[in-house]
């Protein structure tokens, strides 16, 4: 599931930190991965965030497993779950409180 908000004076990393997502990487596009635990390390929600002038980016899904072989990024993901905009909504309702 994709979403914008406005940056309002705010960084990524202060994004993340916020909302209780932990960095993983950067990835070649410019995006920063990062990962919110749901207790051990699967299920986890898994946010892509671009950084762009007025606005941040973000594309979420729910990572259900880990990737099955190894060196592949194929994994058992939700992007549209009822779960996945509880999650858009709680991260909506953090954000705006600034």
């Amino acid at each position: 599931m994709n979403f914008r908000l406005n940056k309002n004076k705010r960084n990524a990393m202060e994004i993340i930190r916020r909302l209780g997502y932990a960095p993983q990487r950067a990835t070649v596009t410019d995006e920063i991965s990062c990962v919110r635990r749901m207790g051990g390390d699967y299920p986890r929600f898994h946010i892509y965030l671009k950084e762009e002038k007025d606005v941040f980016n973000f594309s979420i899904h729910l990572d259900q497993k880990k990737p099955i072989y190894e060196g592949s990024s194929a994994h058992n993901g939700e992007y549209e779950s009822d779960v996945v905009r509880e999650e858009v909504a709680r991260i909506k309702s953090i954000l705006m409180e600034d």
